[in-house]
């Protein structure tokens, strides 16, 4: 992917552990390569079609001056978040922050810290078979779009399906989403179990009655398995009320274990 760099600015601020690192100040260089489609403003010599490094850099300096952390670990993230949330056009963007007077001690060059930060694609299921079943997924559809850092790009028609699993009770309306995100899977799945909660989610029985289900079906090509998620979704290939909405806004989208896309993986559910 095109970039642009910017190299080796030096700010004077006020971060640190130490009290005299935040009474006194020091100088901080810090670098950014910013990840982006840069041929539109290539063909057009257009300044509109790609990002002001001036601007930017100006942006940079008053962002890092003006707070003060204890980490320059910290400054990394917050900047890299702030420059993403800023520009929209961003994909990925690369910071090192060095810190060439750390109070160590010792005789060296200078010590940094070095984080990538970029965008994510992720597909969440939606359901719910209590109360308005309707009311509940369009809540969580603009909770989700309220979330800092997430932008809900397709949604899906809603279907009615028969219940999965647990069969004792009403039919679902069932959906699915495609959400940009800067949240990691962790993150993202905090954020559902959130408003799983605010929608009036009990978890009582396995796969029972409930006001909002929320999934993450697959997030990128990740195929992760942890105590909390496993992804893509253990059953997603097993699941018509979850292929056929995401057919409709995905149908080319590659399950990374299956190797198949979701219009196969329909059909040969369907066969």
């Amino acid at each position: 992917m095109d970039k642009i760099n910017i190299k080796n600015l030096e700010v004077y601020a006020y971060h640190g552990v130490f009290p005299e690192e935040k009474e006194h100040g020091q100088v901080f260089i810090i670098s950014a390569t910013l990840y982006l489609d840069l041929r539109p403003a290539g063909k057009t010599d257009d300044l509109t079609k790609t990002l002001d490094y001036g601007e930017i850099s100006q942006g940079i300096k008053a962002f890092v001056i003006a707070t003060g952390f204890d980490l320059i670990e910290t400054v990394a993230e917050r900047l890299a978040e702030k420059l993403l949330l800023e520009y929209s056009d961003l994909e990925r963007v690369w910071i090192e922050i060095k810190k060439p007077n750390a109070p160590l001690g010792l005789s060296l060059e200078t010590v940094s810290v070095e984080i990538e930060r970029c965008r994510h694609i992720a597909y969440i299921g939606l359901g719910s078979n209590l109360g308005d079943r309707i009311e509940h997924l369009g809540y969580a559809v603009r909770a989700l779009r309220n979330i800092a850092g997430c932008e809900v790009l397709r949604v899906s028609n809603f279907i009615s399906t028969p219940p999965y699993g647990y069969e004792e009770q009403g039919d679902f309306i069932n959906g699915c989403l495609m959400l940009r995100t800067l949240l990691t899977p962790d993150e993202l799945l905090v954020e559902l179990l959130a408003i799983e909660n605010k929608a009036g989610r009990i978890r009582d029985v396995r796969w029972g009655p409930r006001t909002l289900d929320l999934d993450i079906i697959m997030y990128d090509d990740l195929v992760i398995s942890s105590e909390h998620l496993i992804l893509p979704h253990i059953e997603m290939h097993k699941r018509d009320f979850v292929l056929r909405p995401l057919c409709e806004i995905a149908p080319n989208l590659v399950h990374p274990v299956y190797n198949k896309t979701v219009a196969e993986l329909l059909e040969g559910l369907k066969a």
